[in-house]
């Protein structure tokens, strides 16, 4: 009787741990992963977002008081208007070092179903502006009011109750109290907008 031995590779479990198929799913998920959020890039601003919010049927006040040297941003949902959206940051949030500044953005879409996916809006004032945009700071510095806002947004997923996307900007500032002085603020981060 003759005794035959099969010479073919022997069969393996379907997960079966090889150096080669680590490597492989190491590859794969680190690619997977990491194109999953379109939206955080190298070099990001390192603000912490603290607030944000998202209304259907509004519209954003921005109201100056020059005997306070204050401007106040929010959301008015009594007159009606379009889709707008708030959102505040937290830059170097560390107790007593004094240089911590917050910056408020409002974004006035108008209709953010017309917003198609990872096209760059422009923001600005408006009506050059697809979606204008107004800033505010609080610092401990000189009293800043704003000038405008320059950059682009772009929608990564809009859902039913929460917009992601990415702000690249500059926001312009002039001091009350000395017109020819400007200070600028980068914001190039993530924004999350939550109805």
């Amino acid at each position: 009787m003759t005794h035959h031995t099969d010479t073919r590779r022997p069969s393996r479990h379907l997960f079966y741990a090889s150096p080669g198929r680590f490597s492989s799913t190491l590859l794969l998920s680190t690619f997977f992963l990491g194109a999953c959020d379109a939206t955080s890039r190298p070099g990001d601003t390192l603000g912490l977002q603290t607030s944000a919010r998202w209304e259907w049927h509004a519209r954003l006040v921005v109201e100056r008081d020059p005997t306070l040297t204050l401007v106040r941003l929010r959301i008015d949902t009594t007159q009606g208007g379009g889709d707008v959206g708030l959102a505040r940051y937290d830059f170097n949030p560390s107790a007593a070092e004094g240089d911590e500044y917050e910056l408020a953005l409002g974004l006035d879409f108008g209709r953010v179903r017309d917003l198609r996916q990872d096209v760059p809006y422009t923001l600005g004032p408006p009506p050059a502006a697809r979606i204008p945009a107004y800033a505010t700071v609080t610092c401990f510095c000189r009293p800043l009011r704003p000038d405008s806002v320059r950059g682009t947004f772009r929608v990564a997923t809009r859902g039913l109750r929460q917009i992601t996307g990415r702000v690249d900007a500059t926001l312009y500032f002039t001091e009350w109290n000395d017109p020819a002085r400007h200070v600028t603020y980068s914001l190039h981060q993530r924004i999350d907008l939550v109805k």
